[in-house]
């Protein structure tokens, strides 16, 4: 069975003034619905067809480009949908932020290591809170659509949190303040969903 492009839970403007509304649009209509039908075809006819998408990129045969890119693209934005939200969602608390506060010491230097990882990311890419087995938690960034998933990228383990920071992601508002779009970024976090997600994969 193809993959679809996911709808939105929410409306394209609904996180305004954080990510606003046009690039919300472009960003799910055009570019993820791209690395979608890019990675149906580059899949169609091959054993990968019917497969679960974290099988995929967990076996992944780095040098297949077309499966690398836009396998990882489906994934990444499916996941980043997820886990924003126009009113966040909760707060952090429980487990996961036990296993953040035994990794960094507390909430904001979390916050601090998880921006400094989107703001170096050097070009094009995402910067990522990953669960390993265990539940210990670990930041990390990736470039391009790769991901923690992919064979020997990243830090590994499962992604929970991830931030897109391509510049198709925020530049119709915010141009070059790719550090400003990251402070945003935190104002609609659905921590719901990143606790779901925590609990699922440790």
């Amino acid at each position: 069975m193809a993959f679809e492009l996911p709808q939105l839970k929410y409306a394209y403007d609904a996180l305004e003034p954080h990510i606003d509304a046009r690039t919300m649009e472009i960003h799910h209509t055009k570019h993820h619905n791209g690395y979608t039908t890019k990675l149906n075809d580059a899949i169609a006819g091959t054993d990968l067809e019917g497969k679960t998408i974290e099988n995929i990129l967990g076996n992944l045969d780095m040098a297949n480009a077309a499966v690398r890119n836009n396998g990882g693209g489906y994934y990444n934005h499916t996941l980043f949908w997820e886990v924003i939200n126009p009113e966040g969602k909760g707060r952090l608390s429980g487990d996961l932020k036990d296993a953040i506060e035994a990794a960094y010491g507390s909430f904001e230097a979390f916050k601090d290591a998880f921006s400094k990882a989107a703001a170096t990311q050097f070009g094009s890419g995402w910067a990522w809170l990953c669960v390993h087995e265990g539940g210990k938690v670990e930041v990390c960034s990736t470039p391009n659509q790769d991901n923690p998933l992919m064979p020997g990228i990243g830090c590994g383990g499962t992604p929970i949190l991830g931030l897109d920071v391509w510049e198709h992601a925020y530049y119709l508002n915010y141009q070059n303040r790719r550090p400003d779009y990251i402070e945003a970024f935190f104002n609609i976090i659905n921590w719901n969903e990143v606790e779901r997600r925590y609990a699922q994969a440790k």
